[in-house]
């Protein structure tokens, strides 16, 4: 009786610890099969889609302070799927697309968020630019002089701070690129970063000694993708 009074204790909580371990990586997957699919989604429905999923910096948008040289060819569509709109429309867009892949989870508590990035030209605040290096364009060779612009969410880089990003409501995204996509005429490297997050209760928290909340976060980039 004794040696059950010690070993049942610890044996109960490693027994348990491997169930909500395995339930932490399986919501930890939805989270991500959720977000790749927001980034493929809003990689897919670029400014040439019909239907486009947009930021803050896109055709048919005014440019903010302090920034010039939007690119609005006439190949671009009205903004659709906004930041404004939690790029949701009567059901579809990427949020919805992203929420129907969960399974197990509530929707509802998987947040979801997007920013764009790409080249700038130096010495100028001009976005859309192509990647540095030598094009021909017009029978004659011209060298691209442009750097890289990383966008943000939450004020923090999704790719190498996700951890820093909070899990709420209205995230804030700051994009540094719009979503145009390389295509006839148009030379840009612009790419799109999706973020989701979950807050998730462990059961028996307290009897494992682990967190009470645990945030699982998950973060995809895909290139832009031309539909015209």
């Amino acid at each position: 009786m004794v040696e059950l009074a010690l070993v049942l204790p610890l044996f109960v909580m490693v027994f348990f610890g491997i169930i909500v371990l395995g339930l932490g990586l399986f919501f930890q997957q939805q989270v991500t099969n959720a977000v790749r699919e927001a980034a493929r989604y809003a990689a897919i429905h670029s400014a040439t889609a019909q239907r486009p999923v947009v930021g803050h910096l896109d055709p048919n948008s005014q440019d903010p302070p302090g920034v010039v040289g939007t690119y609005a060819p006439p190949d671009t569509y009205l903004r659709y799927y906004t930041p404004a709109n939690g790029w949701e429309v009567d059901g579809e867009g990427m949020t919805p697309e992203a929420r129907r892949r969960l399974f197990g989870l509530n929707p509802d508590d998987v947040k979801i968020a997007a920013c764009w990035s790409g080249y700038r030209n130096t010495g100028n605040l001009a976005f859309d630019a192509p990647p540095p290096g030598e094009y021909e364009i017009a029978a004659s060779t011209i060298t691209i002089v442009s750097s890289w612009a990383q966008c943000s969410i939450d004020g923090s880089d999704p790719t190498t701070s996700p951890g820093a990003i909070g899990c709420s409501d209205g995230l804030s995204t700051d994009d540094e690129a719009s979503s145009m996509s390389e295509g006839p005429g148009v030379i840009v490297g612009n790419t799109v970063t999706a973020y989701a997050c979950y807050e998730w209760s462990p059961p028996l928290a307290g009897f494992l000694l682990i967190p009470d909340t645990v945030t699982l976060r998950a973060v995809v980039t895909e290139p832009l993708q031309r539909q015209q």
